[in-house]
């Protein structure tokens, strides 16, 4: 539900602090006030104007505080303070549009006497004024880009882009009708214009092209406001309407409906209240809704810790029935790796030194379903002097056990085939180099002479075997001998 606060007059200007706490600063007659977010009176008063007071706006820092008056005066105040730090007296004519550059030294201002005027606020004097309006100066801005880029907006339909450095304007867009708001971006490449019914979208690279011309009002559009992510972009008109725009398509998005005609806007730096002015001096606050917490998502009450250890001590009885529970298998960090493809990954978490010291058959294994899946070539690739080295280390140390060598064979294989233009470039990876070769051709010296303790063996063994059966041979005949002459006999 809004909030309506009523006010001395019709309410020119609303400008939030870009500071926390995101206090705001209404203009409306003779008075700025400045109320917290989330007050109902305000909290401070600035009322040192002899005539109606315009245009109040916030420094950078939130700690600075410019307003125009009727009587051409510029009024600087401090916002923990009461009395003016500084006047600007130069302007002939009420003075409607007060702003700060981005380098916080400097304010803008224009008047009613068409001119623009540059000041500086260490010495309270005049820099520069140009008087290239014809018409009432009501709107303007700074860029944030460069400190020395503002705006102004007049009611003889024109957009006038001044640079401190020169003493004429830079650019001169034409609206089309007397200009009541004007809006840069904050990259500084956008003009955003408000007069008449429309609300046009200029791109100031390109010389002030015009890019969209938005007519969704039915009066004339007095106020423009943008979102803190710029994706947003929102206007009040004299038809009680705020229309919310996308930046990306300029498509309406939203509508808010008041109950006047509306002077001025405002949203806070986080978006979380608007604030809209209107002409009968009704200040209309709106409050983003909290988001409701769902009673189901909150969190239960855990069970206490007796709970937990009931029952650990009961033994069971011989007539009681046991029911096991499913031990839920945990994967290791290698098998979670190889079920998403990750080959380097799984390669890299069984090269650590607590699994290659103590189950080096694991890392093989690894080696071998890399081998299997055909990646293992792509997971050796690519690897730092580090890593080369930890990986040439585990394959000279385990390549001449017998049950590791088919597998630590062709990884051996395949890394002197990959970082073999690399031989010559790290002294550390060239001594492992060496040092699997060593261990390689020692490893085919004790084959070579296993095989000629093998063919030893086997003359040995050939031997015994002949021997053998010459000797069953004897004793078979002799046996034959001894039946026959045994039968003789009977």
């Amino acid at each position: 539900t809004p909030v309506q606060i009523k006010e001395f007059g019709a309410i020119n200007k609303i400008d939030f602090s870009p500071a926390p706490p995101y206090n705001y600063a209404v203009t409306a007659s003779s008075r700025i006030h400045i109320y917290g977010r989330y007050s109902q009176e305000p909290i401070k008063t600035f009322s040192r104007f002899r005539d109606a007071a315009y245009c109040a706006t916030y420094r950078d820092d939130g700690r600075l505080l410019a307003a125009g008056s009727e009587d051409g005066g510029i009024c600087l105040f401090d916002v923990s303070g009461k009395a003016p730090l500084r006047q600007f007296e130069g302007h002939t004519k009420p003075v409607h549009v007060v702003g700060f550059l981005s380098d916080k030294y400097r304010i803008f201002s224009g008047g009613d006497d068409y001119s623009s005027n540059l000041w500086d606020i260490p010495s309270a004097t005049e820099i520069i004024s140009y008087s290239e309006h014809t018409d009432y100066v009501r709107c303007g801005c700074a860029s944030k880009v460069n400190a020395d880029v503002f705006i102004t907006g007049s009611y003889d339909h024109t957009v006038k882009l001044f640079d401190a450095r020169t003493k004429s304007s830079v650019m001169t867009i034409e609206h089309g009708h007397p200009v009541e708001s004007v809006l840069l971006f904050p990259s500084g490449g956008l003009l955003v214009s408000a007069g008449g019914r429309y609300v046009k979208v200029w791109d100031v690279l390109k010389g002030g092209q015009l890019l969209v011309s938005l007519k969704n009002h039915h009066k004339t559009v007095t106020c423009l406001c943008l979102n803190s992510s710029g994706q947003r972009l929102l206007s009040g008109s004299l038809d009680r309407h705020v229309k919310i725009y996308s930046t990306t398509s300029y498509k309406v998005v939203h509508s808010f409906n008041y109950a006047t005609s509306i002077l001025s806007l405002a949203l806070s730096p986080e978006d979380e209240t608007i604030v809209v002015g209107m002409t009968n001096g009704v200040l209309n606050v709106k409050h983003r809704k909290p988001e409701e917490k769902d009673e189901n998502s909150q969190k239960k009450r855990q069970p206490a810790y007796r709970t937990y250890v009931k029952g650990r001590t009961y033994m069971p009885k011989q007539e009681d029935f046991c029911v096991s529970k499913p031990v839920k298998r945990v994967l290791r960090k290698y098998d979670k790796l190889l079920r998403s493809f990750q080959s380097s990954k799984a390669l890299d978490a069984v090269l650590e030194p607590p699994i290659m010291l103590h189950t080096p058959e694991v890392t093989v294994a690894v080696m071998q379903e890399l081998h299997r899946r055909g990646t293992l070539r792509s997971a050796l690739a690519g690897r730092d002097e580090k890593q080369v080295n930890l990986l040439l280390t585990f394959v000279a140390r385990r390549v001449i056990e017998p049950r590791f060598t088919p597998v630590l064979v062709t990884v051996a294989d395949m890394i002197t085939d990959i970082y073999r233009p690399v031989v010559g470039q790290s002294e550390i990876v060239d001594k492992q180099f060496l040092k699997l070769q060593e261990a390689i051709g020692k490893e085919i010296d004790y084959q070579e002479e296993l095989l000629e303790v093998l063919g030893m063996m086997d003359t040995l063994f050939a031997t015994f075997t002949k021997k053998k059966d010459t000797c069953l041979e004897e004793n078979k005949s002799n046996g034959v001998t001894e039946i026959i002459e045994t039968n003789r006999n009977y």
